[in-house]
């Protein structure tokens, strides 16, 4: 007998098949992967496991606009529902809107929602289950759902009040061997990804505890199949001859795993497995899906399309290394309001990924939320002149030089891309010569044109996300915050612009980046 399982994950709110930025028809979005599913679902041998592996109610203009302007992500779980998943898992995103607007998500879901390794101070799995059986054609299948146990560094301690976050291995380690005594199959869903090459077993990041699927698979005996996620990879492979899947970003990929199955009396054993990614690329989206959202999306299209402001100058992005080399005037325009929603001296931002085009000659709320992707609040952080230091050195290691020419680090680009983790400031002056060794480029540092000492004190705003040590940024941590501005900050470039309904595109040239 086969045994299908279908996996998505990672499809932050999209739906239709559209990036808001006025591009239609792309390869991805729930409406073709529910089309794709039906399909799937039909060509399968065999009974069919849907599992969604989480990261899907943030992410998009349409989940940012539901939170901000419904407070309920409702719209988004019944499509969900509609796509008929067996089981679902919680993703790091679906906490960025708080524990309130995640509870109530859980709720309308139809499907069991699983995550062993996320506490309550009892001890027990906080959102209700770790694990469910399933039963298919007389056999018995154990899913487990883990969620990748780092998000206490990236999100607020009182959005995670009375939570931990346990070690996925050692909660696969206590739970894999009871499922085993229970059911025929056992199976992993896990919203991380792979922490090394998943041939050579080198580390290709940062042993952080935030992907581990590798070691999971090393340390933990008697999983049948692992799904997983969040490095938006596409994964089809076997570990220890263990089927593995990740299916990409955005729904572009469905990921599959096949089981062949032979049962002798009480015994089942797996004699063949097979794992595959199935693009929606040419797959026309599904009517049920885009019926029942059309009228939000028609909503959401308005909203987007309100005019907040206008640009004297040119804040168009066309080159986006360029921008992180040179300072762009948009990059100094999202500084400039982090400083003044803040109050700080020092300000610290990113250009997300490289698909932000900058602003037009008129700004519109779509070209707030395309360019500035992330639910951030703002953090003030206390730092002295040597962590400060640190924190530059840190950003110039996102950066390489090849063929005599400075690119981004490739090593934070495969295989996930970190575009986000390379900071440029304003408020200070620093200069990182790309000639000198890793550790030691900050030739120049000063503020207010004076040489900055390692014990001055100042006080930086940075998003949420980095002040709390997001992206390796060890040198913060919650431990420094003075202030936060609760205010998301697309929001608060809305703002700036009704105070400033005309805005200059300039630079003052306070960075520069030297071979």
């Amino acid at each position: 007998m086969k045994l299908t399982f279908l996996e998505t994950s990672d499809m932050h709110g999209y739906v239709y098949p559209t990036d808001y930025s006025g591009k239609q028809n792309l390869a991805f979005g729930a409406a073709k992967v529910a089309a794709k599913l039906k399909e799937l679902r039909a060509q399968a041998a065999g009974p069919v496991i849907a599992i969604e592996n989480g990261d899907f109610i943030q992410g998009s203009p349409l989940s940012y606009y539901l939170a901000k302007e419904k407070s309920s992500a409702k719209e988004l779980t019944k499509l969900i529902n509609l796509m008929d998943y067996d089981v679902q898992v919680i993703g790091n995103h679906e906490f960025n809107y708080g524990i309130d607007y995640l509870k109530e998500a859980i709720e309308s879901y139809h499907a069991p929602v699983l995550a062993a390794n996320i506490l309550n101070e009892a001890g027990q799995p906080y959102f209700g289950q770790a694990y469910t059986i399933i039963e298919k054609a007389g056999i018995k299948i154990a899913i487990l759902g883990l969620t990748t146990e780092y998000i206490p560094h990236w999100e607020k301690p009182e959005t995670l009040a009375g939570l931990t976050f346990a070690n996925i291995v050692e909660t696969a380690k206590k739970y894999v061997p009871l499922l085993n005594q229970q059911a025929d199959l056992v199976i992993v869903s896990y919203h991380g990804g792979f922490e090394k090459d998943l041939t050579t077993g080198e580390a290709t990041e940062a042993l952080t505890g935030e992907n581990e699927g590798y070691k999971l698979l090393q340390e933990v005996e008697g999983i049948d199949a692992l799904f997983t996620g969040h490095q938006h990879r596409t994964i089809a492979a076997k570990i220890n001859g263990v089927p593995v899947v990740q299916p990409g970003y955005r729904g572009n990929h469905i990921g599959e795993i096949q089981l062949t199955i032979e049962k002798n009396g009480d015994q089942v054993m797996v004699v063949d497995s097979h794992a595959a990614l199935h693009t929606v690329e040419n797959v026309a989206a599904d009517p049920q899906i885009l019926s029942a959202i059309k009228p939000l999306e028609l909503e959401l299209e308005r909203w987007l399309d309100q005019t907040l402001g206008k640009v004297e100058g040119d804040m168009r992005i066309t080159d986006p290394m360029q921008a992180r080399l040179e300072e762009h005037p948009y990059v100094e325009f999202i500084n400039r309001v982090q400083l003044s929603a803040s109050g700080a001296e020092i300000s610290g931002t990113a250009l997300f990924n490289n698909e932000g085009k900058g602003f037009g000659k008129t700004i519109t709320m779509r070209d707030v939320i395309t360019n500035y992707i992330y639910p951030n609040t703002l953090a003030v952080i206390k730092v002295n002149g040597a962590e400060l230091r640190a924190a530059l050195e840190q950003s110039a290691n996102y950066l390489a030089v090849e063929n005599d020419q400075i690119v981004f680090n490739p090593a934070y680009i495969q295989p996930k891309p970190q575009y986000y983790n390379y900071d440029m400031y304003e408020g200070i002056q620093y200069t990182i010569d790309m000639n000198q060794p890793a550790g030691q480029r900050i030739t120049e540092l000063c503020f207010h044109d004076h040489p900055i000492t390692a014990e001055q004190e100042f006080e930086l705003v940075t998003n949420q996300y980095r002040a709390i040590g997001g992206g390796n940024y060890e040198m913060f941590g919650a431990d420094k915050i003075v202030r936060e501005i609760q205010i998301d900050m697309t929001e608060l470039i809305a703002e700036y612009l009704k105070k400033h309904p005309i805005i200059k595109a300039e630079v003052d040239h306070n960075f520069n980046v030297i071979l």
